[in-house]
């Protein structure tokens, strides 16, 4: 659908002609000084005025994209991430940072290598990110706790508040991070601009913001030597926590309801602005400390495609540049790269992937948003007058007056306030457009239509500067403008077949000239007392204008081209149009060196200082010739070799029980005994024992529990109520014979069922009641002074009908030595209580020629846990990004749950009745792209027929040939016998 704005309705955008007004100069406003604040007590670096942020005096639009460096445990790839954020024009990276893998064990901090966070703070140097660092100690992201470690739920009393059994459990959190923050302080070399002090400290138990505990987390991160300025992340405009020293805050406007991805269900706010002003006492620059980039998505869910379509590119048009409306000047997407729940990582909500629809996938692919996002961040970039623009205060009367008859079309206006002339126009469509009314412009001069998609939004310059050329007006967008060697080239775009208008104030007629167009009608131009008026239509299938005025190059594109045109900081500025990605260009003579990755034979046309006459690609020498209009062009082809890859379902498997614990001759003296009588919690259990795991010092994965009685005879049925977390299942065996199960739905974290007895107890005989429940981690805490991330796991009431047999007591476990966990390489949630996780089954070198053959797709034909492990080898050729992922299909009819390992990793958790991931990515460090891996996949079958696999297969999702470089592999320690396991 397409609505128009023609020259009458459109009749007279105000363009307020402080056009002829004198130039502002850059240099001036990039160096002005804070306003009226004194921030540099312990650092001069970074500091800011009610307009924006100033790093070294000159101002910056924070532009950041979250990344959590925990979700992904191969440091290598991080660069490559970060580079493509770089490359699509983000000059930061924001991070949280999960304090329960590093201090899973109280007092005991473990930064090993795939939880170091120095790598991932190196690599954003490298990249030529700023950082801003979100540590906590409470950070929600859909996380096991939300960040919160699991022996926290033992701490007596509320958390985020100022109870002092809480504030003495975080601080030598906030004294280790804290060091770690203050050692990568730009003020030391480092990248951290920003520090973010806890996370949507908004809603609260008790209804009362505590502002001691505000007071006491801020001066602990002080303490640890953190000097840059503080930051904080309210969960709406209700301006709290603003004792930090820059406020922000975050919107959601679309939820996380991906299953309709075609449905907006909210409009942009348009009150941000006014609502800043009358709630939040600091003026200071406007900050979204997260701007929703996409969605999670929940067990059951429509998949994290859907998610990327309802925040697609639509939405980033109308409701980004609806923030920009409001003068937001810090910014940060979450999430711009999400990466992946790998062990038990997630909180009951979510599911292995972390994907969210990101502008890069959770493979590290791109996605088609991440070009549209582009077209505004090299817009802000060039734009410093937006630095120091305010919304104009318009009342109802002058709304109507400026868009005469409308209703269903937003204008905002936002005006440079220091130098008074350059304005941005931001129009927005909701269903229909309308007149556009003011006294002394009218455009577009010429008499034709003014084009505005559907659920689009424009953003059109007047008195704009672009360097040396004064842009009058444009109703096409601006892309950007680069001076290369005296020639300033400005690039403006827009969609196909539209017709757009440009004014630019020019001192010599005569330098006009067109240097290239395709047909006489898709352009013209008047001349009028040193005004030039260019009409144009943009052009479909690459095609551009290119015309020439004194030493400025218009160069018009259409939206497609435009997006995948690159703009690269060599001194003067390359410009690339082409290519799926460029991440880099470097200079050398006669020689341009680019680094990018390509996916298919591509067209590169360059724009370079005049001394280039040769490109290398990746290394690569490629020829390279002349075009028209100073362009170079360059055709490469990547070379794509098919790598063969292992069929799965054709390997050699061999399997083994992994629930010996069913049995009554089993031996669980080693197990915990479930003894206490009294819990922290304050959900107290309904039965005399606390039969909850983390009371115990088990926190994630599988937990198992066998309660021993002696009958009184007559028992006929049990009944119990489990809690595991939103999707858990549980099953249950009675001296090894089946009692039932539950399989799990995406509502229900507590279930409470009767079973029958396979068959009444005898008086005085000895049984075993064996649960195996999932645990689908603990849950967030997001209203502060309350304990729900102390959610019980495990049993909350049970009982008999019949009879009521004498408890003899009952044992628990869960991963082997809980808090005290072994595999230290692959860090505390990795592995979880299953019989072969305890023996370490899933780890390469482990001895299993005594196992049965047998495959997965074969499966079992009663109910249980089974083991499979098989081995295969990977040769892929150095210079190739090949993201792969282990795929099931679905299979109806049974209910199963099931467990990917790779090389002792644990990356996929599969529930077949629920879904909907059904492809588990494995990242390159995590599966040896060059030698041998190991692979395991437990099976735990709920019902008496069993279940079994109906498909496994790895596949390839992309294939690109380029720049992630050398990927050193994760630490994959091999087995070696476990002393005391069980």
């Amino acid at each position: 659908m397409v609505a128009t704005l023609s020259a009458k309705v459109f009749t007279a955008l105000q363009l307020a002609l402080a056009v002829l007004s004198p130039a502002f100069t850059v240099a001036s406003r990039e160096h002005q000084q804070p306003l009226g604040v004194d921030h540099t007590a312990t650092q001069k670096r970074v500091t800011w005025d009610e307009h924006s942020l100033f790093i070294d005096g000159k101002r910056l639009f924070v532009f950041s994209g979250e990344v959590h460096p925990w979700r992904n445990p191969v440091q290598s790839l991080h660069l490559d991430v970060l580079q493509k954020l770089k490359a699509a024009g983000f000059n930061a990276v924001s991070i949280y940072f999960h304090w329960g893998v590093v201090e899973y064990e109280r007092g005991v901090f473990r930064w090993n290598e795939i939880f170091d966070l120095q790598p991932f703070l190196d690599a954003a140097k490298e990249a030529g990110l700023y950082v801003i660092a979100r540590p906590g100690p409470y950070v929600n992201a859909e996380t096991t706790g939300g960040g919160f470690p699991g022996w926290g739920t033992r701490v007596e009393g509320l958390w985020r508040k100022s109870n002092r059994n809480y504030t003495e459990a975080y601080k030598p959190f906030v004294k280790e991070f804290g060091a770690l923050i203050a050692k990568n302080e730009i003020t030391k070399g480092g990248p951290i601009i920003l520090t973010q002090v806890e996370n949507e400290y908004s809603g609260f138990g008790d209804g009362v913001e505590d502002f001691e505990y505000e007071w006491e987390l801020l001066q602990d991160f002080k303490d640890a030597g953190i000097t840059v300025p503080t930051i904080c992340d309210d969960a709406w405009l209700g301006g709290h926590f603003q004792s930090v020293d820059i406020y922000g805050w975050n919107s959601y406007p679309l939820g996380f309801d991906c299953s309709h991805p075609e449905i907006w269900h909210s409009a942009p706010p348009d009150y941000f602005y006014n609502l800043y002003n009358s709630r939040i006492r600091k003026h200071g620059p406007k900050s979204i400390l997260e701007l929703q980039a996409g969605g999670f998505d929940g067990w059951g869910g429509a998949g994290y495609d859907a998610c990327g379509k309802l925040i697609g590119p639509e939405f980033e048009r109308v409701f980004y540049k609806g923030m920009y409306g409001s003068a937001v000047k810090i910014m940060n997407l979450y999430m711009a790269f999400g990466g992946t729940n790998w062990g038990q990582l997630a909180e009951p909500g979510v599911y292995t992937s972390y994907d969210y629809g990101s502008i890069i996938r959770e493979d590290r692919r791109l996605r088609d948003k991440y070009y549209e996002l582009k077209l505004q961040t090299q817009f802000l970039a060039v734009s410093p007058a937006y630095l120091t623009s305010t919304p104009w205060q318009l009342t109802e009367s002058k709304q109507i007056e400026i868009l005469k008859g409308t209703r269903n079309i937003v204008l905002t206006v936002l005006e440079d306030t220091l130098d008074l002339h350059t304005k941005f126009y931001i129009v927005r469509q909701v269903i229909a457009v309308y007149p556009f009314v003011e006294a002394n412009w009218q455009v577009p001069k010429a008499d034709h239509k003014l084009e505005l998609q559907a659920r689009d939004s424009n953003i059109l310059l007047v008195d704009y500067k672009a360097g040396e050329t004064h842009i009058i007006y444009s109703t096409a967008e601006l892309y950007t403008w680069k001076e290369i060697d005296g020639v300033n080239y400005i690039i403006l775009y827009g969609d196909p077949n539209e017709k757009h208008e440009a004014a630019f104030k020019i001192t010599e007629p005569k330098d006009f000239s067109v240097l290239s167009t395709d047909e006489e009608e898709d352009w013209s131009y008047q001349i009028d007392d040193a005004i030039l008026t260019v009409n144009f239509s943009i052009l479909e299938d690459g095609d551009t204008h290119t015309i020439k005025f004194g030493n400025t190059v218009l160069l018009i594109f259409c939206r497609e081209v435009a997006s995948k045109t690159w703009i690269l900081d060599t001194k003067p500025p390359t410009i690339v149009k082409g290519g799926y990605l460029i991440r880099s260009a470097n200079v050398e003579g006669s020689k341009l060196h680019l680094k990018g990755d390509l996916t298919q034979a591509t067209r590169l046309h360059i724009l370079a200082t005049k001394t280039v006459k040769q490109v290398t690609f990746n290394g690569k020498a490629v020829d390279t010739q002349p075009a028209t209009d100073g362009w170079l062009y360059v055709m490469y082809t990547p070379e794509l070799p098919d790598v063969k890859l292992p069929e799965l379902s054709k390997l050699d498997w061999k399997r083994a029980n992994s629930l010996p614990e069913i049995y009554e001759g089993y031996d669980d003296s080693n197990w915990v005994t479930a003894s206490n009588t009294y819990t922290p919690n304050r959900e107290k259990p309904a039965v005399k024992e606390v039969l909850y795991a983390s009371d115990y010092g088990f926190h994630s994965g599988n937990i198992l529990w066998r309660g021993h009685f002696t009958a009184s005879g007559g028992e006929e049925e049990f009944w119990a109520v489990v809690q595991g977390g939103q999707a858990f299942g549980y099953s249950i065996w009675d001296n090894g014979a089946y009692v039932g199960f539950w399989e799990g739905d995406v509502t229900t974290g507590r279930h409470r069922c009767n079973f029958k007895l396979p068959k009444p107890w005898k008086k005085g005989d000895k049984h075993i009641i064996t649960f195996l429940q999932d645990h689908m981690g603990l849950e967030e805490n997001w209203t502060a002074a309350t304990e729900h991330f102390k959610a019980p796991r495990g049993i909350f009431d049970y009982g008999f009908k019949g009879a009521e047999p004498k408890l003899i007591h009952w044992k628990l476990t869960g991963n082997l030595g809980g808090e005290k966990y072994l595999d230290i390489e692959r860090g505390p949630l990795n592995e979880g209580g299953l019989y072969g996780e305890r023996q370490g089954w899933h780890l390469p070198g482990f001895d299993d020629s005594d196992w049965k053959a047998a495959s997965p797709l074969d499966g079992v034909k009663e109910p249980g846990v089974t083991f499979y492990r098989t081995t295969f080898d990977l040769e892929v050729p150095s210079g190739l990004d090949y993201p792969m992922a282990i795929e099931y299909s679905n299979s109806t009819g049974s209910y199963y749950r099931s467990q990917i390992y790779v090389n002792g990793y644990q990356f996929g958790k599969y529930v077949n009745s629920i879904g909907p991931q059904k492809s588990f990515f494995i990242p390159q460090g995590i599966l040896n792209y060059n030698g041998k891996n190991t692979l395991a996949i437990s099976i735990w079958a709920m019902q008496n027929e069993g279940a079994h696999l109906n498909s496994l297969d790895l596949r390839i999702l992309g294939k690109v040939e380029g720049g992630v470089g050398p990927v050193k592999n994760s630490p994959a320690p091999a087995w070696s016998r476990r002393k005391n396991a069980y």
